[in-house]
């Protein structure tokens, strides 16, 4: 058999919708300059699909950043990886001031966030170590663990019983193994918008013996009262022993980071395959992430102004009746009931007819009969903004409940 011929018979389970989303859907292009306003299809839309949290990607001093690093170094700047030829002293400076911020001895910059995660995991844990995980960790450490050749465990989202109940199945096997035990959770979820819970796991540190690696891409920048994250947020900064996060949310740039103490940092340093042979993070990244950091960390005024936001459009939602989930974060998910179908023509309403681009979120990433309308609040943002949105999110969901969609031919054309 062609190992092709299946390609053309099953495209996946998102696949298969291609020929109707693609270019509206899924792919689609927004256009004009970062902000809470951008062109769709040549009408401007009010968008809450850009994970620009402090709303660094247009601040006049990251701009004036980014172009005068272009200007100095080029886009090639340094050519190699960093083992080899690629090091220079503003990289190390990076990660000295991303490791002061988090609270951490050492941090090692890695080129992207999703195979960053996935090497930091596999550089870590060879296949005497079990790891026990959370079942709504991203899909790029579900892909780290599929790599792993060793026994993994997991437990059903924060349920501190069942947690336990594999930290026992893991600390059996490794007595045989003779190998360890790795944690992983996230700090922030970046689908429902709950936190990980992170205080409750390191109380189990005093009667098991593991060391718990926090994946906080949502929670850098936005979560702790100085920005610091999730740790940070529920005071257990200190016991994360590996901290990650990625500059593509509150930092709106490339890259990403692993913090924790010295000698694990070194060790990554020395054997993360995904940095040894790739191309070192060229300098625009690199000046660049040293500007935003230090936005973060001089103007408090960006988070406030997040959060500002945040409560006013999620307390607006719950005021008008919706259901946001269990976030606690600006991850702002609004829980509806309907099929695929619905949720097409539910989403084109409001892109054509309320000018409102935000994301859907379908089967397979969530249960059939279910949408989750998936809101990114920003510093950007305005509460004129919020108080658009909520009221074209009613219209919508009136005419959901009333079945207005249900027989639409975008509807039919989904056919589930």
């Amino acid at each position: 058999m062609d190992i092709f011929e299946k390609l053309h018979t099953n495209l996946g389970p998102l696949g298969k919708h291609s020929e109707l989303s693609e270019g509206y859907f899924m792919f689609p292009k927004l256009e004009g300059e970062i902000a809470p306003r951008m062109k769709f299809k040549g009408k401007e839309v009010l968008t809450w699909s850009l994970n620009n949290y402090l709303g660094l990607a247009n601040h006049p001093e990251v701009r004036k950043a980014d172009a005068e690093a272009a200007q100095k170094w080029g886009a090639a700047y340094p050519m190699g990886a960093r083992m080899m030829s690629g090091n220079t002293d503003l990289h190390e400076k990076l990660e000295s001031e991303l490791a002061e911020f988090v609270g951490k001895e050492k941090a090692y910059l890695l080129n992207y966030g999703y195979q960053g995660i996935m090497s930091v995991i596999d550089s870590l844990v060879d296949r005497k170590d079990v790891i026990v995980y959370d079942s709504e960790c991203h899909a790029c450490i579900i892909d780290a663990l599929r790599m792993h050749m060793g026994k993994r465990f997991v437990f059903p989202h924060n349920d501190m019983e069942n947690f336990e109940k594999q930290l026992q199945r893991a600390e059996k096997l490794t007595k045989e193994t003779g190998g360890g035990i790795l944690v992983i959770t996230e700090g922030v979820f970046g689908m429902t918008g709950n936190m990980g819970n992170l205080k409750g796991i390191v109380q189990y540190k005093r009667k098991y013996q593991f060391r718990l690696l926090v994946d906080d891409a949502h929670g850098f920048g936005t979560m702790g009262e100085n920005g610091a994250g999730a740790g940070e947020e529920q005071g257990v900064q200190d016991q994360i022993d590996l901290y990650f996060s990625t500059f593509a949310k509150s930092m709106a740039g490339i890259g990403a980071f692993i913090a924790g103490n010295e000698p694990v940092v070194h060790y990554l340093k020395y054997n993360m395959r995904s940095q040894i042979f790739a191309k070192s993070l060229p300098m625009i990244f690199v000046e660049g992430g040293l500007k935003r950091l230090e936005l973060l960390r001089s103007k408090p005024e960006l988070k406030a102004n997040l959060w500002k936001v945040v409560n006013a459009l999620q307390n607006g939602l719950k005021a008008k009746g919706f259901s946001i989930g269990t976030t606690t974060t600006p991850v702002t998910p609004v829980v509806l009931n309907g099929t695929v179908g619905e949720a097409a023509t539910l989403s084109k309403d409001l892109r054509e007819n309320y000018n409102i681009f935000c994301s859907v979120v379908i089967y397979p990433v969530v249960p059939k009969g279910m949408i989750i309308l998936r809101l990114i609040p920003t510093a950007s943002h305005t509460l004129e903004d919020v108080e658009e949105t909520i009221t074209a999110f009613e219209a919508v969901k009136d005419k959901l409940t009333s079945g207005y969609y249900r027989n639409t031919e975008l509807a039919t054309s989904f056919g589930e």
